[in-house]
């Protein structure tokens, strides 16, 4: 949809301006993709020293014509860097392409999801997280178009639900930025997050202007195409939304989890798309404040 001639012409301006909770945040990152696990301890060790108020981890791939062995030592390695990084530091982990199932349940079940805050991750990581664990729509094959916002939102409650943080699990885990080219969606467990509208429409933004290689949404260089009306869930009796271009951010609740979702402005000519995960999640994170538990 042009958006020049549109009511959603305006759905940049909408988003803006946004506050951010800290404008001093320190945040430490780090990309796992280089394989080189000294870095990464140099990386921990050097936490205690700078003491940050966020560490970002990105780059956890496990593909095919790695061995397994080499996989498994490598998540291994991973996650006991993660365990070392002081107490209280809020993590986040940017998930990236993954083939192994095996692998991915352990990361699931019994590795990566107990020790990490926030999760990152894009459709594809979303189904095939759901299929390694026998999760909500799991015989999906694959994503048919536009991933149905219904059925991310069921594979999103999930996750915190039976993995995240509550009474009863010693899980850290309690806050989810999924982004799809069209869409994202921020879930969070209630009591955990705030300032969580403006932390989704901000990675919505930079998605938009990042792409374009903009400082700012120039309407004439963007598409819609995200789903107008959507069902909030396909496991249970879900509300249906229709998304209002003059509050693009939608929000609703389900058992204790929060659930926000915003459209995004799609460029229609991208310059630049390497890395454009890792900055809608960093983006979403500087305008995201945690409550200290």
């Amino acid at each position: 949809m042009a958006l020049t001639s549109s009511p959603w012409a305006s759905l940049g301006e909408q988003w803006g301006p946004l506050k951010a909770p800290h404008a001093n945040r320190f945040i430490f990152s780090h990309d796992l993709s280089n394989g080189a696990m000294n870095m990464l301890e140099v990386f921990v060790s050097s936490l205690e020293e700078f003491q940050p108020d966020l560490v970002v981890l990105s780059g956890l791939h496990m593909m095919d014509g790695q061995s397994k062995e080499l996989q498994r030592k490598r998540l291994l390695e991973v996650v006991t860097s993660i365990s070392d990084i002081p107490t209280g530091v809020p993590i986040h982990l940017e998930l990236a392409s993954m083939t192994n199932l095996e692998l991915m349940r352990s990361i699931v079940h019994q590795q990566v999801f107990p020790v990490v805050t926030s999760l990152g991750l894009n459709e594809q990581e979303l189904l095939f997280l759901s299929q390694a664990a026998s999760g909500p729509h799991s015989s999906l094959s694959s994503w048919s178009g536009v991933p149905d916002v219904g059925m991310v939102s069921d594979i999103l409650f999930w996750i915190l639900k039976e993995h995240g943080r509550s009474q009863n699990r010693a899980s850290d885990l309690t806050r989810i930025h999924f982004h799809t080219l069209v869409y994202h969606i921020l879930a969070t467990v209630d009591g955990h997050w705030a300032n969580q509208l403006a932390a989704v429409a901000a990675g919505a933004r930079v998605a938009g202007t990042q792409a374009c290689a903009t400082e700012t949404i120039d309407a004439s260089r963007v598409s819609l195409r995200a789903p107008w009306e959507f069902s909030t869930s396909h496991l249970e009796a879900g509300s249906r939304i229709t998304v209002n271009p003059s509050k693009p951010v939608v929000e609703w609740h389900r058992e204790g989890i929060s659930f926000y979702f915003t459209p995004v402005l799609v460029c229609k000519d991208p310059v630049r798309t390497v890395g454009l995960g890792d900055a809608i999640s960093a983006e979403g994170l500087f305008y995201s404040e945690v409550h200290p538990q």
